[in-house]
């Protein structure tokens, strides 16, 4: 993936990662379907393209939870469901892997200092709290703006929505400040993988011993 680097001169990364979440969210529901086909606009290798891919698989997710909770919803067509978000699941670790793999290219050539220190958190593990934070927000402001709502209903979601907002705009500036420090040298990052076991048909005991 290269960068894309409009957003280091007039924006940061997250306010450009933001806009392109609120993209996707607005095109997902144009038509509010789990089987529409994505419509990715950005140049496959470009992080845009990984961001807005990201986006939408967790939109898609967002609404696999909300059907499967349907309490009528056929047994059978469940367990299809559930497959599919285990799939989804996987393919969002896999993306995720795949952007801080960028990240850790993007700054190879950065030595870190002496006593830089390596962060709890990924970046591209905390992008992904960012675009569920955009999910959030989008959903929780449609309960505020529910005409068929009790006003205490809209109360309590305008008082979420608020603790969402501000979420996103400190989560915003946390990662904002942890590639900053990535670039000085005063942090450093290491890419790990899930090594999710319960895919893995040689590692999940059910499979194995089938």
């Amino acid at each position: 993936m290269h960068l894309n680097n409009r957003y280091n001169k007039k924006m940061s990364f997250t306010q450009h990662a933001n806009q392109i979440f609120n993209q996707v969210i607005k095109d997902y529901h144009l038509k509010d379907n789990v089987d529409t086909p994505i419509n990715n606009p950005y140049d496959r290798d470009s992080i845009d393209y990984s961001l807005y891919l990201k986006c939408w698989i967790d939109t898609v997710q967002w609404h696999y939870e909300d059907i499967i909770r349907d309490p009528h919803i056929n047994p059978v067509e469940a367990l299809a469901l559930k497959r599919r978000i285990d799939s989804s699941n996987q393919d969002r670790t896999d993306l995720v892997e795949e952007i801080d793999s960028y990240f850790r290219q993007y700054y190879s050539d950065v030595k870190p200092m002496a006593d830089a220190r390596l962060n709890t958190e990924s970046p591209a593990w905390a992008v992904d709290r960012l675009s569920i934070l955009a999910l959030k927000i989008y959903h929780m402001k449609e309960q505020v703006d529910r005409k068929d709502a009790s006003p205490e209903h809209i109360a309590k979601c305008q008082a979420k929505l608020d603790v969402l907002l501000e979420q996103q705009e400190d989560l915003s500036l946390a990662i904002d400040q942890l590639l900053e420090d990535i670039q000085a040298g005063r942090k450093y990052m290491k890419v790990y993988r899930q090594m999710k076991m319960y895919n893995d048909p040689s590692t999940n005991p059910i499979l194995y011993k089938k």
